[in-house]
């Protein structure tokens, strides 16, 4: 039987992932903002919304033995575009906030789920070349989707706010019934082009066995590695990305907020220029060229220069914090150079994860390493709104810079064969 070209399904599987994503993380932060709240409300409400993240190893067996990974996926991808609609319905009545806050860990759920389907899938379907090729294509549409949702996304909401002149609350609206409708489209075209892996395999298990592979796949994963290089990934998983989980909102909100705020005062569709244009440009660069020094010369030779793209691009914000440009160019360049070293070193993460997963329980081993990562993105930015608040950006910013070395630290102890990622013979 002919394989289907990956290029088919692997850039709408994956903005189906990011999409959801980047409406909980961010897109609900600048809705959140525009309704009122504070910076320590927004980032201590939006962080708990990465619970589901962090607990989806708990049921990421059930996905693996339960059904096929194709078969969640859609699932997932219907029940999605249900929560978008909830969001939608819910922001004009007396409730709002509980009831935007319900949806929105519905939807969080349901997004957790579809990516240890989609990850599955992902690893079922693609050999061990083509899973590290198509890796930097994967993050580029991924973040094309976070790039959408932090920049055209956004942007229409402005407009509909100035063209309809209208409560604020209607017009996100709007914007979600629209977002509910892209996901019953996504969900109808993934419906036909997703293929059939032969190794994807319906599966009859009882609640006994359920619960034995959960066991398993958890005692098989921390028995990868002897303790103490355990220990190490562990930390690398947490920590790799810990001056992006303090920077995440604090940057959505730096942009946006008045200038007597301490913010740039970007208006919607500033932000959507800045964000959705010039940085999805340095985004597609940095991501696809990561995938391909990777995948030519392996992830132990490009380990180091990743770090650094992912790290010290962050001056940006200590800049913008002082200069305060009113040149949006200006600011679009800093998020340009920002963006660029971002797709390089979340190559890096996403190779890792791959790279200690192999085996058995490839899905749930990488929904446990992602569980542990966004626990790392999860508890940072739970505080960085008070800290923030606490010491005004510009010093928030230079902080950031200083936690940076946690990054360098925990990926000085890691382990990675030479080998990997490179082309077999």
């Amino acid at each position: 039987m002919k394989k289907r070209n990956p290029w088919a399904w692997i850039p709408t599987l994956y903005l189906s992932e990011g999409f959801p994503n980047v409406i909980v993380m961010t897109v609900a932060v600048t809705m959140y903002m525009q309704l009122g709240m504070s910076d320590t409300e927004i980032a201590l409400y939006t962080s708990w919304l990465s619970l589901p993240w962090v607990i989806k190893p708990l049921w990421s067996p059930f996905v693996d033995l339960f059904k096929t990974k194709r078969w969640w996926v859609l699932a997932m991808q219907l029940l999605l575009g249900a929560s978008l609609g909830g969001v939608a319905f819910t922001l004009n009545a007396n409730f709002w906030f509980q009831g935007s806050m319900f949806f929105f860990f519905m939807m969080a759920f349901s997004s957790a789920t579809h990516d240890i389907a989609a990850d599955g899938y992902y690893m079922l379907e693609l050999d061990n070349h083509q899973q590290t090729f198509f890796v930097g294509i994967r993050n580029t549409f991924y973040r094309i989707a976070v790039i959408l949702g932090t920049g055209p996304l956004i942007a229409a909401a402005g407009m509909l706010q100035v063209l309809l002149r209208t409560k604020v609350a209607y017009t996100w609206s709007l914007v979600f019934y629209g977002l509910a409708g892209l996901f019953l489209a996504l969900w109808l075209y993934h419906s036909f082009i997703l293929p059939h892996p032969i190794a994807d395999r319906k599966q009859k298990v009882n609640a006994q066995e359920i619960m034995v592979g959960i066991g398993k796949s958890f005692s098989t994963f921390f028995k990868k590695f002897p303790v103490k290089q355990m220990l190490f990934v562990i930390l690398f998983l947490l920590f790799y990305r810990f001056p992006e989980a303090m920077l995440t909102k604090m940057t959505t909100t730096f942009l946006q907020r008045p200038s007597t705020e301490g913010g740039l005062a970007l208006a919607p569709q500033e932000f959507g220029l800045a964000y959705g244009t010039v940085g999805l440009i340095g985004l597609l660069l940095g991501g696809i060229v990561g995938g391909m020094l990777a995948s030519r010369d392996g992830l132990k030779r490009w380990l180091w220069p990743f770090v650094i793209a992912l790290t010290l691009p962050d001056l940006v914000y200590v800049y913008l914090s002082y200069a305060m440009p009113d040149n949006l160019w200006i600011i679009s360049f800093c998020l340009f150079i920002e963006q660029f070293g971002y797709g390089l070193g979340f190559t890096a993460l996403t190779l890792y994860m791959l790279y200690i997963c192999q085996g058995e329980f490839k899905t749930s081993h990488y929904a446990i390493c992602t569980g542990i990562s966004y626990l790392g993105l999860m508890l940072p930015g739970m505080i960085s709104g008070w800290l923030k608040d606490t010491i005004g950006y510009r010093a928030f910013f230079i902080v950031v810079m200083f936690l940076c070395a946690i990054t360098f630290i925990v990926t000085a102890f890691v382990k990675i064969d030479p080998t990997f990622g490179t082309k077999e013979e």
